[in-house]
């Protein structure tokens, strides 16, 4: 990737509010220039009432493709013309691919990666959701539905969604029950309740922000009880990487799957749509978790020091 920006170089970026501190920009950055490629992927700082317009400004100033991250995911849809089966599902898009015909008409799709992040990075992790009996997966918000889709998409069996507020898991479940007729239940976050549910389970998914720096201290999971060692532990929070819940895991003998591989391989899914040419998906999202993971090993160390 040359370091010269001219009337040749393609645009790519990431819609959100805030945005700076997104790892989107470098992940995405270090696989085009690896790849010799004449783009660029920009952060996007947009206002959220100012959605409509930021997408229809990306569109018309030349941009391949955009990523849509927080609190843009679900207001952005009403500015697509199209949304594929997974983000309709879920109820969120997090990549818009725009293409144009040859009378240079617009036209913008809405897609999930997010669920075949989720779906690729636990099989990576040697969990297959196929095999599982019984999920538990902690929240109800936009990363809880993408999981609990993905899960039971992938041919899971009963996934339970746990969320301090009943009616919000009542809704997603009510919401995704289409998905897995008589497979989806709902029940109120309590350590006691999480504790007996995990005893009967395979895999334990934490989509909270729990955990998230600088409340490392926090854990969806009681400090003075052991994790099953039978139980596989997903932690979506990848800031930092070894959160609490995954320290817990590891120290009880549990299997422990950390979020970064969910964001490079949702990154590196995006990036396939967006380029004309082939890409290796599994080579762009190692390369990417690379770049993620040196990057966040770094701010660890400055706030140690």
């Amino acid at each position: 990737m040359s370091d010269v920006i001219d009337g040749q170089t393609r645009l790519l970026g990431v819609m959100g509010w805030p945005v700076e501190h997104s790892l989107s920009p470098p992940m995405h950055n270090a696989v085009l220039e690896r790849l010799g490629l004449n783009c660029r992927y920009v952060p996007l700082p947009v206002l959220p009432s100012r959605i409509s317009q930021a997408v229809k400004g990306v569109a018309s100033l030349g941009f391949q493709g955009v990523n849509v991250t927080v609190p843009h995911k679900q207001r952005v849809m009403a500015a697509l013309d199209e949304l594929t089966p997974e983000a309709r599902a879920v109820g969120a898009v997090n990549t818009i691919v725009i293409t144009r015909d040859q009378n240079s008409d617009m036209h913008l799709s809405g897609h999930n990666t997010d669920v075949a992040g989720f779906t690729d990075s636990l099989r990576a992790g040697g969990f297959d959701p196929a095999r599982s009996r019984s999920s538990l997966v902690v929240g109800a918000g936009g990363a809880a539905r993408a999981v609990v889709y993905a899960l039971l998409m992938a041919g899971s069996g009963r996934v339970t969604v746990i969320n301090r507020t009943a009616v919000r898991a009542e809704r997603l479940v009510a919401d995704l029950s289409f998905a897995g007729p008589g497979r989806l239940d709902a029940v109120a976050l309590e350590p006691r309740q999480l504790v007996e549910s995990a005893q009967k389970a395979d895999l334990l998914v934490n989509t909270t922000t729990l955990g998230m720096w600088p409340h490392i201290e926090s854990s969806i999971w009681p400090e003075d009880l052991p994790i099953p060692a039978s139980l596989t532990v997903y932690d979506l929070v990848y800031n930092p990487l070894e959160t609490r819940l995954l320290g817990q895991a590891r120290r009880s003998g549990a299997r422990a799957i950390d979020g970064l591989g969910m964001l490079a391989r949702q990154g590196a899914l995006a990036l396939a749509m967006w380029l004309d040419e082939p890409l290796d998906v599994s080579w762009a999202a190692g390369q990417m978790r690379e770049v993620c993971a040196r990057r966040l090993r770094a701010q660890a160390e400055r706030r140690q020091s």
